[in-house]
């Protein structure tokens, strides 16, 4: 596969060394320059509302990872959607309905986006942190000691 194919199939501008992962979801969200875009800055945004902790990260070749204790969500971006994927959206509680995505699966769970569609941001802020609490909640379980 060439360059310019894995480029064109990760569906992101390769970075320059040292980019921060911050700076390749900027450089995503401006390159998308369109609804798409939008609203991936505004599902970032309310995920460091909700989470002020919230690390972000950048992995298989493009994506955008929000991380805590384990990964919260990603924020994938295809023609006529932005999908948040929630790593163990299965094991939330979705009292508004916010998945529509992924609902066979045993363990995630997405929100796909389209275009004109309104965010619940109460929702979704209570959803994160619903996936925060239950990253820690596991990894705590896993730090615990055995009893001999």
């Amino acid at each position: 596969m060439s360059k310019a194919t894995a480029m064109k199939n990760s569906g992101a501008k390769e970075s320059k060394a040292g980019d921060s992962p911050s700076r390749l979801i900027d450089a995503r969200i401006k390159e998308l320059n369109d609804w798409r875009g939008e609203a991936l800055a505004r599902v970032r945004v309310v995920i460091k509302q909700a989470d002020p902790k919230v690390i972000e990260a950048w992995k298989w070749r493009g994506v955008p990872v929000w991380e805590h204790d384990g990964i919260i969500c990603t924020g994938e971006t295809y023609k006529n959607a932005v999908k948040l994927t929630f790593a163990r959206g299965a094991a939330l509680q979705d009292t508004a309905g916010l998945f529509n995505s992924s609902l066979e699966g045993n363990v995630r769970r997405a929100i796909d986006i389209h275009e004109g569609d309104k965010i619940d941001e109460k929702a979704l802020k209570a959803l994160i942190r619903a996936a925060v609490a239950l990253n820690m909640a596991t990894r705590g379980a896993k730090k615990k000691p055995k009893s001999a």
